[in-house]
């Protein structure tokens, strides 16, 4: 290989790493500000503020790891109901506001599970294609 060409593909090695570090601490800065402002930490709330792909987030095992354990250690505080509370009208409108919150958590948290399945069967199609091309069987 001449010395050219290997110093093309360092610069080119150099440049992922780089980029890919810049995603990193960017990615880490969102999560921080997140959680600064009370906001959940999810992967889809942490891609939207670092300007990262999800793909990216779940791939790295320590970011994947730090969004997974805010998502468990940070349950959303639960709405103080004023104390004069007490005709049922009031009541109602505290419950169907609750369970508006909880419907769209619901759905932020089955689209990233949806978005986290597909990126788990891409990762097995390309592990069967790659176990057929060494000439394995796929059973």
């Amino acid at each position: 290989m001449s010395d050219t060409r290997q110093r093309r593909i360092d610069n080119l090695t150099d440049a992922a790493r780089r980029k890919s570090q810049a995603k990193v601490k960017a990615a880490e800065a969102a999560i921080r500000r997140l959680i600064k402002r009370g906001d959940q930490v999810t992967f889809q709330a942490v891609q939207r503020e670092a300007g990262v792909s999800q793909n990216f987030l779940y791939k790295n095992p320590d970011l994947r790891a730090r969004i997974e354990h805010q998502r468990q250690t940070q349950r959303p505080t639960p709405r103080p109901v004023p104390a004069a509370v007490n005709t049922e009208n009031n009541i109602v409108t505290a419950l169907t506001a609750e369970v508006t919150r909880l419907k769209k958590q619901h759905r932020q948290e089955v689209t990233e599970l949806r978005k986290a399945l597909e990126q788990a069967h891409g990762e097995n199609l390309a592990l069967r294609r790659e176990l057929q091309r060494r000439g394995g069987s796929d059973d």
